[in-house]
């Protein structure tokens, strides 16, 4: 007696989940495609010209790995280089980042919704903004002498500016018709700054953030290359330029790369969350 096996039904796939598999794998392709050509021919090119300022990006990545990214498991692979080097330079940086963060959101609010106060403080604002970093490390160290002190107020003094006046700019950009309703309601001080001028100014604050974010880096960077530093990734960029090690030298600015890179997308992931909040439905029932 002859049994018969019934193949079984195929799954059938959503057209949706197809179409949303093609945009993902497409985006990657054209995100990504530009930057592996360019580490094509880097390799290539560097290979040919056999130049020991500039090691082709497989010893680079080598070295990478060496240094920073073949420690355990449980330390996200991390070495000891990297937890005594850049975990101090993230903890100035983000210290830095938080108070320069704090103290210009409510500067930029309180100056926003004062035009007199902005008016007679923008001068002074754009000429503290108009400053370069660097000039004021002297500044710096006789205030706060060498040290984690002087390298945290040197970012904050730094960072700050595009954070406050973008704040500032967001909270003039409350109409007069929303502070009008706020009034009918009755809404106290405290509910009219957390449910209209805030949300008003989210998207400027997070330009401004977006902004300081870039330029702490460099600048924690800056601060950790002058004498007397002892651990962080700008030391450890002087200590290989000093000793002649290209591939370690090269190793740090990869490391500054990916971390900036990292440290972009996630601020942007928390802005796109926080902005979607607040995204009104269309008329699709689309938020």
């Amino acid at each position: 007696m002859t049994t018969t096996t019934t193949p079984s039904p195929a799954v059938p796939v959503a057209p949706g989940q197809g179409r949303r598999a093609a945009r993902v794998i497409g985006g990657l392709t054209h995100r990504w495609l530009p930057f592996a050509l360019l580490i094509g021919v880097w390799e290539l090119a560097t290979r040919a010209a056999e130049s020991p300022f500039f090691p082709p990006p497989s010893r680079i990545a080598s070295a990478t790995h060496e240094l920073w990214l073949s420690g355990p498991v449980s330390r996200l692979f991390l070495t000891d280089l990297a937890m005594d080097n850049l975990l101090p330079s993230l903890g100035r940086m983000v210290l830095a980042l938080a108070i320069a963060a704090a103290a210009g959101i409510a500067l930029g609010m309180a100056l926003g919704r004062s035009e007199r106060a902005m008016a007679y403080l923008d001068p002074l604002l754009q000429f503290c903004r108009a400053i370069p970093p660097p000039t004021l490390v002297p500044v710096f160290v006789v205030l706060f002498d060498l040290g984690t002190q002087m390298q945290v107020a040197s970012i904050v003094f730094s960072v700050i500016w595009p954070i406050l006046l973008n704040t500032a700019d967001g909270a003039r950009s409350v109409t007069p018709l929303q502070m009008d309703t706020a009034e009918v309601f009755r809404l106290s001080a405290a509910d009219r700054i957390r449910h209209i001028i805030i949300p008003s100014a989210l998207p400027k604050i997070f330009a401004g953030l977006r902004l300081a974010l870039s330029l702490s880096l460099i600048l924690m960077v800056f601060s950790e290359l002058l004498p007397g530093t002892v651990n962080g990734i700008g030391f450890q960029l002087t200590d290989a330029q000093s000793r002649s090690d290209m591939p370690a030298m090269w190793s740090v600015i990869v490391l500054l790369g990916v971390l900036g890179y990292l440290l972009n997308t996630l601020l942007l992931a928390v802005e796109r969350r926080t902005l979607g909040r607040r995204r009104p439905a269309d008329g699709k029932g689309n938020a």
